[in-house]
């Protein structure tokens, strides 16, 4: 029998997978200098981003799928 897959616990804080299968993260630029940014693009940083493709088959390993 092989040894389990470990989930890289970085990883899992950062990513989520959606219903869909894709994975989500976060979006930069929203945790300071906000008085410079306007309202409309605040609020756009509140949903999660699909990631690129490229990196999708990096995350999904690091998260053990």
């Amino acid at each position: 029998m092989s040894p389990k897959q470990k989930t890289k616990k970085a990883a899992l804080k950062r990513f989520k997978m959606s219903a869909g299968g894709r994975i989500l993260r976060r979006q930069a630029m929203k945790s300071h200098n906000l008085e410079k940014k306007s309202a409309k693009r605040k609020r756009a940083f509140r949903r999660d981003q699909p990631l690129a493709g490229k990196d999708t088959r990096e995350v999904k390993r690091l998260l053990g799928r």
